[in-house]
């Protein structure tokens, strides 16, 4: 196989690192369009089927078709993001292309979602007042901002599979960060998942079928943060433990911690 020498005879760059990289950066790039999609899905723009388009399908059909795809999501992301399935996973798949998969296939879900989700009709709300309509409508684009400078906050380009991509390609070890509470994580624990309630909840119309939506990642969410926060207190231990005793969940107390903490 071909090599290129990068500094020492150590440090190689092979076909394999190459093609884990543009794998990455592919998956990437799959997030960002996944991104705009999902903006346009849920805030109704731009798109011939949106969250509250007028249905199509009966009620009952609506309902089976809609859970299966909040369902199929649920266990993807939740099942995948586990260490006993990354153990498992990483002696299938090189290891620098675990968080690159389980990216991109948590945008195939979110892509599936948007593509087959069933309209249900039915308004539970829909506010009149054009002053308040732009005021949610700005409040739906606050979370979408707040949610990708969180992801800054911590490490945005590992977060996504990039950091690791490149760190295999020029043969350096990728060390996640030290534990620690940059920005909005000294006020909750959760910052990501706080925008997400927000851009799920931000709605001027609410119709039955964005109820059913925003209920169900509501759960979804409060049980995964207690999988998630179980596995980092084993991993973390005692620095954790602290802190989540210490911070908030979701609802911050506007006042900061001086405990340092990973991110969501």
């Amino acid at each position: 196989m071909t090599t290129i020498r990068l500094g020492t005879p150590a440090t190689s760059i092979t076909a394999g690192k190459v093609a884990i990289l543009l794998y990455g950066i592919g998956s990437y790039g799959l997030f960002l369009a996944t991104a705009v999609i999902a903006a346009a899905f849920l805030g109704n723009f731009g798109l011939t089927r949106t969250m509250d388009a007028a249905p199509s399908a009966p009620v009952g059909w609506a309902l089976v078709v809609n859970l299966s795809l909040l369902t199929a999501f649920a266990l993807q992301h939740s099942i995948m993001a586990r260490p006993a399935f990354k153990r498992w996973w990483t002696q299938i798949i090189p290891p620098a292309a675990e968080r690159s998969t389980y990216v991109l296939l948590s945008n195939l879900a979110i892509l599936a979602l948007c593509a087959y989700w069933e309209p249900i009709g039915g308004t539970v709300w829909s506010i009149s007042s054009p002053t308040l309509r732009m005021a949610i409508y700005g409040l739906y684009g606050a979370g979408w901002i707040g949610l990708v400078g969180a992801t800054f906050c911590i490490d945005h380009f590992h977060l996504f599979g990039l950091r690791q991509v490149y760190c295999n390609l020029v043969g350096q070890e990728c060390v996640e960060k030290t534990f620690r509470t940059p920005g909005p994580y000294r006020f909750v624990r959760h910052p990501i998942y706080v925008c997400w309630l927000t851009i799920f909840w931000a709605a001027p119309t609410m119709t039955a079928a964005h109820l059913l939506f925003a209920l169900a990642t509501t759960a979804y969410i409060l049980i995964a943060i207690q999988l998630e926060e179980r596995d980092l207190e084993a991993i973390l231990g005692t620095p954790y433990a602290r802190y989540r005793r210490t911070v908030p969940m979701l609802l911050p107390r506007l006042r900061s911690s001086r405990t340092d903490s990973p991110a969501n």
